[in-house]
């Protein structure tokens, strides 16, 4: 997504503006905050694909705050009158008041993590196979593997800040992780040990052969540990 959230409303970006501005008179600080997010799991279990889930979804909240008081009204609807709604409801905050607006953040060009969305690759038939790799790997390793959990997730997250003064900031932010989980037991008894890995990049930055089997291999040895 390279357009704008703020280009999704059905009015023009000037008029956003002024109806920003406008709800935030008088106030010491707020903003009109903007989301969009795309979000995918897929859960491997006992063998089986048990749940696989994507969703997206987007919204906006709008922020008033003076003193200690602070107003705030949010909507999954992006448009003129869901805003006007939330500026409506914000605005009573600082009615007959008159705060002195507070200086927006300094700007950095500091590139913490990518701006891809991690969701496209692998692709679904690719996640499926890995999962069964790491579900065959584990029940391979030792007979007293009893159940592998295994999961992947990924999430990409498009966040967007407009100030009362015209000030606007914009972060894209992307999350993967990969889960797994091992019960091992002998008789009666049964523990288990987990190992997770990911964080605020792609699947491809992380997500080798080596490292899921160094994973896989530490769960195994702490349910095997907690068994003996």
């Amino acid at each position: 997504m390279q357009d704008a959230l703020t280009s999704q409303f059905d009015v023009s970006e000037a008029k956003l503006e002024r109806i920003v501005a406008d709800a935030l008179k008088g106030a010491d600080d707020g903003e009109l905050y903007l989301e969009y997010e795309e979000s995918e799991s897929l859960l491997f279990d006992n063998g089986k694909l048990k749940s696989g889930n994507y969703s997206t979804d987007r919204g906006f909240g709008l922020r008033s705050v003076l003193g200690e008081s602070s107003g705030y009204a949010h909507s999954g609807e992006l448009s003129e009158a869901a805003l006007l709604r939330a500026a409506d409801a914000v605005s009573a905050v600082t009615h007959g008041a008159s705060g002195t607006y507070s200086a927006a953040p300094q700007r950095t060009n500091k590139l913490l993590y990518t701006a891809q969305n991690p969701l496209a690759a692998p692709g679904f038939e690719e996640k499926v196979k890995l999962l069964q790799s790491i579900d065959a790997y584990l029940r391979g390793k030792d007979e007293r593997v009893r159940q592998v959990s295994v999961s992947i997730a990924a999430n990409w997250q498009v966040v967007e800040i407009l100030r009362a003064d015209g000030h606007r900031v914009r972060d894209v932010r992307p999350m993967t992780r990969l889960n797994i989980s091992v019960v091992a037991g002998i008789g009666d008894r049964q523990e288990n040990g987990s190992y997770g890995m990911g964080g605020r990049k792609l699947f491809g930055d992380f997500l080798t052969e080596q490292s899921w089997r160094h994973g896989a291999d530490e769960a195994l040895r702490q349910a095997l540990v907690n068994l003996d």
